[in-house]
């Protein structure tokens, strides 16, 4: 979701957007929800996450996002950061075909495209 989030350009992505839930005894991550590109909505900002990594909160990278964050921090194992990054790979056509058919203006879509791609490309240099 962090991913997906830097990927959206949803820069409100705080504590209170991420909850639990408790099925027969068993806790898992909540389905997503409020997912906004607040980049476009609000007008771009000098952030580009609500929680910061690595002390930053901008100019995020493959380093802090993947190797810190998915790495050190959750401890993923390899195999499965690289499904996970392979299967924001394969989407990405299907990403920029939703923008494409929304309902929003041309200039917003092609906002919001750039802002997408540029963050793909620094994700996947």
């Amino acid at each position: 979701m962090t991913l997906v989030n830097f990927l959206i350009g949803n820069e409100d992505m705080h504590l209170k957007n991420f909850s639990l839930i408790n099925r027969a005894g068993k806790i898992e991550l909540s389905p997503a929800y409020d997912l906004v590109n607040t980049s476009i909505v609000m007008g771009e900002t000098q952030e580009e996450i609500a929680l910061p990594m690595m002390g930053k909160k901008r100019k995020l990278d493959r380093s802090v996002l993947v190797d810190y964050f998915g790495g050190k921090r959750l401890r993923l194992k390899d195999k499965v950061v690289a499904r996970v990054l392979r299967e924001i790979q394969e989407a990405l056509p299907a990403w920029k075909e939703m923008i494409t058919r929304s309902f929003m203006d041309s200039e917003t879509k092609a906002r919001y495209e750039r802002l997408m791609l540029s963050r793909h490309h620094r994700l996947f240099p």
